[in-house]
């Protein structure tokens, strides 16, 4: 064999080991770094997906951002390449990670497709350009790559393999999601509590102790002993396999009521001392409908806004994704706009404003008025670009914001600002979410173990008997 058969059929065996992947519109619509997050692998855009982008790429929404975004990057890897564009441009210039190459659809495809696909749809395009593919490249590899259900079943009943785009993923099972708390051995004392340290400071029980479990906790987790009295601390410092345990206040004591609100759970006492916690910038509360996720943190903030002084004001904004038909355009102001959306501030408030009988009527009308001066209700639309200082800022709804949404909105706060996210991953509204790749998924998982953040997901609900066997039963 000469050495020229020889290297043919090394580049043979290299280019069949990469696989080629066809993405689809939405995949860069919803991630336009998805070009680069492919590894070794080689990327082909059919030119349906670029005549969509380029119909995608004007308005204000972040969809028509990331299209104008995707085209941005393509420009730039395609006016790298000096000589024969159909030879595919190298991606390793723009992404560490990406080391294939970028092709373009430079001539007509026909691709066999049955007739009952329309051939003028752009998803049957593609699915034709994914079908010569597969013959013209055989026995390479060549996977679709779409974020549309459809287009994959499809794509899978002729044949052709097609993936969803799982780079986005935080995680695989939403199961594995950090609790931020954990429930320690009945052996603990025994296996870590020799050579324990402890002390008192500021009314607060200190315990520096050692062992096996050390290693796995992390700052600001919670754990708990179901003895008898129970046991509950926060990890506050851990140092290889030493950690520093702190005993927390009794939330569910009326003396330590916040606004007139006590804990009705050790999830909902957890939560309130992340709330009040001054070092605590930036809280994640996750939990079903009615475990007082709103709740709580309204009454922390209105607690640290007037009778602490802690911050300025509140400021309350969530995603505006309508369960069902649209109602259609709104009238007033960008706050009177926002109120149909706010139902559950307007409940919340209503419950805080009742927590003091000796008030009477006057006295709660103008608390009322006291409370509405300092809480503003923001849109998300015009948050590019603010800086909040001295501020507690509630983003309610969380788990309908993808990544790119949620560090906009959390890079917002300055000096002396409190950042709560709150939400529930099993009610995602926004199209191409799941619950592996909401932003609030991905924010819990990246925050984890930071000194100054803090998660609890609430699992009891505590809203009303019918509201807890509707959970479970429907």
């Amino acid at each position: 064999m000469t050495a020229k058969t020889t290297s043919n059929s090394v580049v043979t065996r290299l280019k069949t080991a990469t696989k080629l992947f066809v993405l689809d519109t939405n995949v860069l619509m919803h991630d336009p770094t998805s070009l680069f997050r492919f590894q070794e692998h080689d990327i082909f855009l059919p030119m349906a997906t670029l005549e969509e982008l380029d119909a995608n790429k004007k308005g204000m929404s972040e969809v028509s951002r990331n299209a104008r975004q995707a085209t941005r990057f393509l420009d730039e890897i395609v006016s790298a390449v000096e000589l024969d564009i159909a030879a595919g441009a190298p991606l390793e210039v723009h992404g560490k990670e990406a080391t294939g190459r970028l092709f373009l659809q430079t001539e007509a495809i026909d691709g066999d497709l049955p007739a009952r696909l329309p051939a003028g749809k752009a998803d049957n395009q593609i699915i034709g350009v994914v079908k010569h593919l597969q013959d013209a490249q055989h026995p390479r590899q060549v996977i679709l790559v779409s974020k549309d259900i459809n287009m994959r079943i499809k794509a899978r009943a002729l044949g052709l393999a097609a993936e969803d785009y799982f780079n986005d993923k935080v995680l695989e099972d939403s199961d594995l999601l950090y609790t931020g708390m954990r429930a320690l051995p009945a052996d603990f004392w025994d296996t870590h509590g020799k050579d324990m340290e402890s002390w008192q400071q500021n009314g607060v029980t200190y315990y520096r102790i050692r062992g096996p479990l050390c290693a796995d906790l992390l700052a600001n987790e919670f754990v708990y002993l179901e003895s008898d009295p129970p046991f509950t601390a926060q990890v506050k410092e851990i140092t290889g396999r030493t950690a520093i345990l702190a005993t927390l206040r009794d939330y569910t004591h009326q003396k330590n009521s916040v606004w007139g609100i006590t804990a009705r759970n050790r999830e909902q006492n957890f939560a309130l001392d992340l709330l009040m916690n001054p070092d605590v910038d930036f809280v994640t509360l996750l939990g079903q409908a009615g475990t007082g996720k709103t709740l709580l943190t309204l009454a922390a903030g209105l607690n640290q806004v007037l009778d602490q002084q802690r911050y300025v004001e509140i400021i309350m904004t969530r995603v505006t994704v309508p369960v069902g038909e649209d109602i259609g355009f709104l009238p007033g102001t960008e706050e009177e706009k926002m109120t149909p959306w706010m139902g559950a501030l307007e409940d919340n408030l209503d419950v805080l404003n009742h927590t003091d009988d000796e008030a009477g009527e006057w006295g709660r009308a103008a608390t009322r008025d006291l409370i509405r001066s300092r809480i503003k209700v923001k849109s998300l639309n015009f948050m590019r670009g603010r800086t909040f200082i001295k501020k507690f800022l509630i983003i309610d709804e969380a788990q309908n914001l993808t990544p790119k949404q949620m560090k906009t909105l959390i890079t917002r706060a300055g000096p002396g600002t409190k950042v709560v996210c709150l939400g529930n991953i099993a009610q995602i509204d926004t199209p191409y979410l799941t619950e592996g790749s909401s932003g609030l998924t991905y924010v819990v998982d990246r925050f984890k173990g930071w000194a100054h953040s803090g998660h609890v997901t609430l699992q009891r609900g505590e809203r009303s008997r019918l509201a807890d066997f509707a959970a479970e039963a429907l």
